[in-house]
């Protein structure tokens, strides 16, 4: 698939105005002043190669992101703090345009010159982005001569500023929607094997497409987190106050049939680390089994489940990590997703990290940079993975050869 993929090196950019959709989503908090400010710049920084090589080839660039999910033009979501940010990280001026789109904004981008760059204000102002309205599509043509998406997290979403107006303008990967999905095919296509998967987080609903895609195509599956617990209550084991919807148990009952005549071995836990039903804070207690009695609750796998899978890890050529093993933000229950990123940090293989949570484990351990890909997307890269096409990267593939 990546090399059906139109990338930036198919544009003409000199002097032209590049609409870059950048994924600009990032956390925010409060400064001394009450300002708000960006919290963490990551997905900013993500961004930089892409902006950088742009303004480098003369570009003139019009910046597009949503962020929050504003429900009309709430000031604390407006993309100010960012631009603020971008500036800083680039040592150059980000204009911030009044609005999304219009007459205004359309004269700023006009007025920009090579390598200059306005950022327009949150694409989720305007109501028709969610809509991909043909109207909002138009009004953020005229404010570009190509289009450049560099936002994988939203190419599942065929949104006005993420599908819509690829159709409207020469457009184009940016270098990092060229990476995603350079390492997520790698994945997919033709993976180094062993491959080795390692799901956690909380719902097996969520993420069952991809359970049952990496049943097919892993040789390993190890499956952690809260949702480990369904597939525990459909083998008959007691879960306690563990979270264990009723209607997840069904759904781990399809992927352990699913994993009887399957091409991957499904591993689950062995052992657990519980807390007291509703108290998070107490002490911990080791289970050496996983029948977690009532009173209590599963937040980790235990350290023999995390050595048997980090041993697993070890031994693959290419692993996929996906959601934490337990509630990893709180001290004593973060040793088991501790455990799986260092054998991921530690390991030659081909490592892929993806998800909010994953990601902000890999970096509260500061492992981040041992990983050969962290993907920025979350639900995109779940969707990709379970093979589903994504709008956003669709708008971007090369029209197939004409049959001679």
């Amino acid at each position: 698939m990546h090399e059906a993929l139109r990338t930036i090196d198919d544009l003409q950019v000199n002097g032209r105005r590049v609409l870059v959709r950048a994924d600009f989503n990032v956390p925010r908090r409060q400064d001394a002043s009450g300002a708000v400010e960006v919290a963490d710049d990551m997905r900013i920084g993500a961004a930089l190669p892409t902006i950088s090589e742009l303004r480098e080839r003369g570009a003139r660039l019009v910046l597009v992101s949503h962020l929050g999910r504003p429900r009309d033009r709430e000031p604390e979501l407006s993309m100010r703090p960012v631009a603020e940010r971008l500036a800083e990280l680039l040592g150059a001026t980000v204009l911030l345009a009044p609005e999304v789109v219009g007459p205004e904004v359309r004269q700023l981008t006009e007025q920009l010159r090579p390598g200059e760059m306005l950022m327009l204000e949150n694409v989720r102002y305007e109501p028709g982005e969610t809509r991909n309205d043909p109207k909002l599509v138009t009004a953020l043509a005229e404010l570009g001569d190509a289009y450049v998406n560099d936002a994988f997290g939203t190419a599942h979403r065929a949104h006005a500023s993420t599908e819509g107006v690829a159709h409207r303008l020469p457009s184009a990967a940016g270098r990092l929607m060229e990476r995603e999905i350079s390492a997520l095919s790698a994945i997919v296509d033709d993976p180094k094997r062993p491959l080795v998967a390692v799901l956690g987080g909380a719902k097996v609903g969520d993420k069952i497409g991809v359970i049952e895609r990496f049943l097919e195509l892993a040789d390993v599956l190890c499956v952690g987190g809260a949702m480990a617990f369904p597939f525990l209550a459909a083998q008959g084991h007691s879960v306690g106050g563990s979270l264990c919807p009723p209607e997840d148990i069904e759904t781990a009952q399809r992927a352990l049939r699913a994993a009887s005549g399957s091409h991957g071995r499904l591993e689950l836990p062995s052992d657990l680390v519980l807390a007291a039903s509703g108290d998070a804070d107490g002490q911990p207690r080791a289970l050496p089994g996983v029948d977690v009695p009532d009173g209590w609750a599963g937040l980790d796998i235990g350290s023999h489940t995390a050595a048997r899978y980090a041993a697993e890890i070890s031994s693959a050529a290419t692993v996929f990590w996906n959601g934490p093993m337990g509630r990893f933000e709180l001290a004593p229950f973060a040793a088991g997703t501790r455990a799986i990123a260092e054998a991921i940090a530690s390991t030659p293989a081909t490592t892929v990290v993806g998800g909010g949570e994953t990601v902000e484990a890999m970096r509260a351990f500061q492992l981040q940079d041992r990983v050969s890909h962290l993907s920025t997307g979350g639900g995109a890269t779940l969707e990709f993975l379970e093979g589903r096409e994504l709008p956003g990267v669709r708008a971007l593939m090369r029209e197939p050869a004409a049959a001679c």
